[in-house]
């Protein structure tokens, strides 16, 4: 009987060892540092390695004429140690970037093609993922190479939005990874809770085989799918990771709040309710908003 209740009273503390563990908010790394060193050195922090046959590399390839996506040379260290293709969706809206012919041409001009193979993962069509437990969305209609890849990084530029407020982890791996159908099917149905939703889908397929990088650099209200963005008003505030897309997300949005010369990038994320993205995401299981943040400085 003795021994019974040593073992029961063991496995009480293992649970509650468990359960102090599951309640450790997920790390956020965080360099001041915008360089290709620091952005691989984020990525090792993480301790999640991106391996497989098939790597894909998820960034914004920015809109003609002068936007403000990451250049190559800053990202080239990163996607080539990862042995990564840079992967892209087609836009909803007639520019340059809406059919998958001229939206490599866009990838070449802007000098990703030099870099690493490209892949515009809905030039051949789009498939279909579930989404579980939402009120908007009862699929996500992804690029249909989709999963032709063993793993994702998610190489996001943050910045502002014209319509979700914010551009981050959450909005590259949803909009970002949706199909041109797929995007508008997002924007048409609750735009700024669908794109939690969006993500929770493609988070529920891909599970561990996923990593967040966000850069934190030329930080205008306006989106890297705006051509001719505002001049952003606030100073460059470093390069951030995490394994949780909602808590890189809710870091890069405090950093921006308590920056002295943030102001009008606040504006534009509140205006537009896009906090919102986040709170909701948190709400349907995407991830925290609670977070570690550990400097690497």
């Amino acid at each position: 009987m003795k021994s019974v209740k040593i073992i029961a009273a063991a496995a009480a503390a293992a649970l509650c060892a468990g359960a102090a563990f599951a309640a450790e908010p997920p790390a956020v790394y965080f360099t001041k540092e915008i360089t290709p060193d620091s952005i691989v050195k984020v990525y090792k922090a993480l301790g999640r390695k991106a391996e497989g046959k098939n790597v894909a590399v998820k960034i914004s390839t920015g809109e003609p004429p002068s936007s403000n996506y990451l250049r190559p040379e800053l990202i080239e260290k990163l996607v080539r140690g990862v042995n990564g293709t840079i992967v892209e969706c087609n836009t909803a809206y007639g520019t340059a970037r809406s059919d998958a012919e001229n939206h490599m041409k866009v990838a070449e001009e802007h000098g990703f093609t030099k870099i690493a193979k490209v892949d515009i993962l809905d030039a051949e069509g789009e498939t279909a993922l579930p989404v579980r437990g939402g009120r908007h969305l009862k699929e996500n209609f992804v690029g249909s190479h989709f999963g032709n890849y063993d793993f994702y990084v998610i190489l996001s530029h943050f910045k502002g939005h014209a319509m979700a407020g914010l551009g981050g982890a959450v909005k590259n791996i949803s909009i970002g990874l949706a199909s041109g159908h797929g995007k508008s099917v997002i924007h048409s149905n609750g735009f700024i809770e669908s794109m939690a939703e969006a993500a929770k889908s493609v988070t529920d397929a891909l599970g561990d085989k996923i990593l967040y990088i966000n850069v934190m650099n030329r930080l205008s209200v306006d989106c890297d799918c705006d051509g001719t963005p505002s001049e952003p008003e606030m100073h460059d505030i470093g390069v951030l990771a995490s394994l949780d897309p909602v808590a890189l997300d809710q870091a890069c949005v405090d950093l921006v709040r308590a920056a002295p010369d943030g102001a009008a990038l606040v504006e534009r994320m509140e205006s537009r309710d896009g906090p919102r993205t986040l709170e909701y995401g948190e709400e349907i299981g995407l991830g925290s908003r609670k977070y570690k943040l550990i400097s690497l400085d």
